[in-house]
């Protein structure tokens, strides 16, 4: 068993915050352990919450889309989610319950070494670059991820949900905004070379 399957293992059980009580499985991600993009997105649904997988309802069906839009197949990727447990009625994860889950993520971060990882909506984008500014502002724009020794390059994208709720296509709207996005992020994959072999350390001041 890997060093990626024995941290799920470990955080199956997890009683951390409040939404262990309220859960029917941790979702604790799934894809390439060696990935070279990591999405993470907010927190698991209701299909998730059944499944114990992440993203698999509605708006993992169209984030599916999305990816094979531009030939990003989604077995070569890694996703999770800020928060392993779904939050009641699929409301945003509150701060309490973030600052109780992230070392999962940061742990997820290091065994799979990303060199891009895309946040999709307001909670993990704000969390990873430490902004307050909406996904609308953040959206589109490179920025870099912290939280560990060597810095990764971050893309916010909306999150699919939002899409759901806004399907307009026309020029300048969330579904167009997101396609110009995601061809972006496709050309930036494909000038990626090979992952470097380091070695991602925790920067103890984030935990603190």
């Amino acid at each position: 068993m890997s060093d990626l399957e024995n941290l799920g293992t470990v955080c199956s059980s997890c009683p951390a915050c409040k939404l262990a009580a309220t859960r029917k499985n941790v979702v604790f991600g799934e894809g390439n352990s060696d990935a070279q993009l990591m999405i993470i997105g907010e927190g698991p649904g209701e299909e998730e919450d059944r499944t114990g997988r992440p993203f698999v309802g509605r708006a993992g069906q169209l984030l599916d889309q999305i990816l094979a839009a531009v030939q990003i197949p989604r077995e070569s990727i890694y996703i999770a989610n800020i928060v392993k447990c779904r939050p009641p009625g699929n409301r945003n994860p509150e701060t309490d319950e973030v600052a109780s889950c992230e070392h999962w993520l940061l742990e997820q971060i290091q065994l799979i070494r990303p060199q891009i990882i895309v946040t999709l909506g307001n909670v993990p984008t704000q969390w990873a670059t430490g902004t307050s500014l909406g996904i609308t502002k953040t959206r589109g724009v490179w920025g870099e991820f912290k939280k560990l020794s060597s810095p990764i390059k971050i893309f916010p994208m909306f999150h699919p949900a939002y899409l759901l709720r806004n399907p307009v296509r026309t020029t300048g709207g969330p579904k167009w905004l997101t396609w110009q996005d995601i061809k972006t992020l496709k050309a930036e994959l494909e000038l990626l070379g090979t992952k470097p072999d380091i070695k991602l350390e925790v920067e103890q001041t984030t935990l603190f």
